[in-house]
């Protein structure tokens, strides 16, 4: 996924300051694309400089240097544009797969206690996705389009986290059911 793309979503489901737009970033886009607010800020300037966003001082701001950003329509073509490719599927590139190949060949490494520092942190994040549906679309009626789909990716983070659950206490089993060996 591109950085400008995400920026540029968000700041068409709500145009807003740079500030404001990285907090929101953190709490929707940022539980499956992760920016820094510094990072953030960069492309709004690169994106401003293509035209695709401008930017303008809201009333409320003093004598801050707070600047309100919003999508041009150079901006909305390009996320159209970007939107409309083809997508590779995502590959699994995460470390601890490599850890647990090296605790096989090695019989000496153990990562139970990180495998169960794994399923707490997934529990929590299972809880923090559970209450986010409940608060946002459990409360009964028809959703509109855009919060049906704002769902289903949510959808995929809750099973995501508990399959991750589930496939860490099972490699915790096992890893506790085997005794640990030294390779020669």
């Amino acid at each position: 996924m591109s950085l400008p793309h995400a920026v540029l979503t968000s700041l068409l489901e709500k145009s807003t300051s740079g500030y404001d737009l990285a907090r929101r970033f953190d709490k929707s886009i940022g539980y499956f694309w992760h920016a820094t607010h510094q990072q953030i800020y960069r492309e709004l300037a690169r994106m401003e400089a293509a035209g695709w966003i401008a930017s303008s001082t809201p009333p409320d701001a003093g004598k801050t240097r707070k600047r309100e950003y919003r999508v041009l329509p150079a901006g909305r073509a390009e996320l159209a544009r970007w939107a409309s490719e083809p997508s590779p599927p995502m590959d699994l590139r995460d470390d601890f797969m490599v850890k647990l190949r090296a605790d096989a060949a090695l019989g000496e490494v153990d990562l139970r206690s990180e495998l169960v520092r794994r399923i707490a942190l997934h529990r929590e994040k299972l809880a923090q996705y559970q209450a986010i549906e409940q608060r946002d679309f459990l409360q009964g009626g028809p959703l509109p389009r855009e919060l049906q789909i704002q769902h289903m990716i949510l959808k995929k983070g809750i099973l995501y986290e508990q399959a991750s659950i589930d496939w860490t206490q099972e490699m915790l089993g096992v890893l506790e059911a085997l005794p640990a060996t030294t390779a020669p």
